[in-house]
């Protein structure tokens, strides 16, 4: 076996049903969970409609690079929601439809990592767990940044050596952040941009929550996007992942894809030729259409600024809560240790949130998860004020 597979830590939600073990809730409350980022609203109508009209290309092996259609849906996607230059991005070289963003961003690293240099990739902290493993097993370190209330939530990049640029052959980032919900600007972007350039590696944006924002005349930017605005339309070392799981409420469908820099486009293509991760046509199909469509977005916005009107307006003077810029999620702070919230939490209120410290690990004598929570207002509006007045009810009790 691979001895770096025992290098990965235990994945949040086993840590959390360990800590709830042992815990009985009262029987007279129905179990409310707030702990998983699983979107729930209905998806889109078309979707199955699509799905069953293409299921004769199942008869077909599909192509890695994906139809010819869904590269052009998602082309024009990105220039119509990026603002970029409609002629800067060429579907056929600066696009490729993957089979959901969690297996993407994993297998990115095992594709661009040159494991001879002894090399590093930073991270956020907390993080995405999959950024960690992707890491390991492409044969480098993590570097963690930490991400604080102090920083905003955000990556301070000018907080990173010198010497730790100089060994980075990656960097993962998450605009908007899980678990924060904070989003990078422009500026912010391109200082990024411009320490690749300085260093020599390559930016992996994870942008899954980039269309679960609470104001429609304030879209969060990207990656490519702070690009463009430099004038470097060639997008290079610049790669951004993006998914239909959380935009259009398809996580069952495993859809996304991933844009930017062609040469680094055209490596990571050749790997996945080899590697075996085609999208079937009927998912493509459904893909292409939901790309095309805008309206279910909106509305899916629509359903969580309510969640998050209604949550809040219960919580806000009793917890450290805050509206995110974008995302799901809330990200307070508690009055007691983290894992002793969520433990008391489940077992008072059986109410399940995920405790802050699973979702990252101590960096420079600090563990910037501790002492918060992530809930996910993914249930439904009923359920996620049952679940807040719990909380209320809980947090007056401690």
């Amino acid at each position: 076996m691979n001895p770096d597979l025992q290098r990965l830590l235990p994945y949040p939600f086993e840590r959390l049903a360990q800590l709830k073990a042992g815990s009985v809730p009262p029987a007279g409350l129905a179990h409310i969970n707030l702990s998983i980022g699983e979107p729930q609203h209905t998806p889109p109508h078309f979707v199955a409609e699509q799905l069953i009209s293409h299921l004769h290309g199942l008869s077909n092996y599909p192509l890695t690079r994906g139809s010819d259609e869904l590269r052009a849906a998602i082309a024009a996607w990105l220039a119509r929601r990026f603002g970029l230059p409609p002629a800067s991005i060429d579907a056929a070289r600066h696009i490729l439809p993957v089979n959901g963003t969690r297996e993407a961003l994993f297998a990115f690293a095992q594709a661009v990592i040159d494991r001879t240099t002894n090399p590093l990739v930073v991270m956020p902290n907390p993080f995405y767990q999959i950024y960690e493993g992707a890491a390991f097993l492409a044969g480098a370190e993590p570097w963690f940044l930490n991400t604080t209330a102090e920083t905003g939530y955000r990556p301070d990049f000018s907080a990173v050596p010198a010497e730790v640029w100089q060994r980075c052959q990656l960097i993962y980032i998450c605009t908007p952040g899980n678990p924060s919900g904070a989003v990078l600007d422009t500026a912010t972007l391109q200082q990024l941009i411009e320490l690749a350039d300085r260093y020599d590696f390559v930016i992996a944006s994870d942008e899954c929550y980039s269309e679960l924002y609470p104001d429609e005349n304030n879209a969060p930017t990207g990656l490519l996007a702070a690009a463009a605005a430099m004038g470097r339309t060639d997008y290079r070392r610049c790669v951004v992942f993006h998914s239909l799981s959380k935009r259009s409420n398809l996580p069952g469908l495993r859809s996304g894809f991933v844009a930017g820099d062609a040469e680094i486009m055209a490596g990571f293509l050749r790997y996945r030729t080899y590697h075996g991760c085609a999208m079937p046509p009927a998912t493509q199909a459904a893909s292409t259409r939901a790309w095309q469509d805008e309206q279910h977005v909106r509305e899916n916005r629509e359903l969580y600024r309510r969640k998050f009107a209604a949550v809040l307006k219960i919580l806000n003077d009793v917890l450290d809560a805050r509206m995110p810029d974008a995302s799901f999620y809330l990200w307070p702070r508690t009055p007691i240790d983290d894992t002793e919230f969520a433990r008391g939490l489940y077992a008072q209120q059986n109410v399940t949130v995920l405790p802050g410290s699973y979702l990252s690990l101590e960096a420079r004598g600090r563990n910037p998860g501790r002492n918060h929570v992530r809930m996910a207002l993914v249930p439904p509006l009923e359920d996620c004020i049952e679940a807040a007045k719990r909380i209320r009810t809980y947090l007056q009790s401690i």
